[in-house]
């Protein structure tokens, strides 16, 4: 199947049949039938962007209708927002922050600045559907001094708090080394941090899948 040609079209076609695709690997009849551990939460950090992207889809590999995407492994993120009892989460707005494929974040303050690549939107927002579903296409998270591979990860609900956490690779060297993930203690609380990066069968051009669901408590109502 051949990609629309022009740049708007391709990218609705995109926002679709790959969507598709990664939601279709994922929900499975079953998927939530064991038990759900609450989502540990875990800082901000001080790379949420000081100055938004002109574009905050769900699409964060291409700028509006600019013809050259950003650099990195694509990856199609998919998952759901649930509540304490497994019930979807819907009209949740859920964020998504990460450095690019060189390390730098869309932030003043950002190492590497200098070699950031303008072609990658750094920052998407998803509204979760009746499912709780949400749907983001990125890159594959890198490492950069001091980090394992990460995706920052906030969820905004109407009259709650933001919950904000990070999303990690399962199996990465480098995870057993990163301070802030050392911090979740229990084993099973930092487990439900991590998401295989997994090859989408038949892809011609190597893109991945990635499931991560934010699983939250009863959190306090916002004063």
């Amino acid at each position: 199947m051949s990609l629309p040609s022009h740049p708007s079209n391709r990218r609705r076609f995109l926002k679709t049949t790959s969507a598709a695709a990664a939601l279709n690997l994922f929900f499975v009849p079953g998927l939530f039938a064991e038990e759900l551990t609450k989502t540990p939460a875990q800082t901000e950090g001080p790379f949420y962007p000081d100055h938004l992207p002109l574009d905050t889809d769900n699409d964060l590999l291409i700028i509006n209708d600019e013809i050259n995407p950003g650099v990195g492994e694509i990856t199609h993120l998919s998952g759901k927002v649930l509540d304490a009892n497994g019930d979807p989460v819907r009209g949740a707005v859920i964020e998504i922050w990460q450095c690019d494929a060189h390390g730098a974040y869309l932030h003043t303050r950002s190492g590497n600045a200098e070699k950031r690549d303008s072609n990658f939107q750094g920052f998407g927002r998803f509204l979760t559907n009746r499912a709780g579903e949400y749907y983001f296409r990125t890159i594959k998270p890198v490492p950069y001094p001091g980090r394992t591979p990460h995706i920052h990860v906030a969820v905004k609900i109407k009259g709650r708090e933001k919950f904000t956490t990070q999303l990690y690779i399962q199996g990465h060297p480098g995870n057993d080394g990163d301070g802030v993930l050392r911090g979740v203690r229990d084993l099973k609380d930092r487990a439900a941090l991590m998401t295989e990066f997994q090859k989408i069968p038949d892809s011609k051009i190597g893109e991945l899948a990635a499931k991560f669901n934010v699983v939250l408590g009863s959190t306090p109502a916002m004063e």
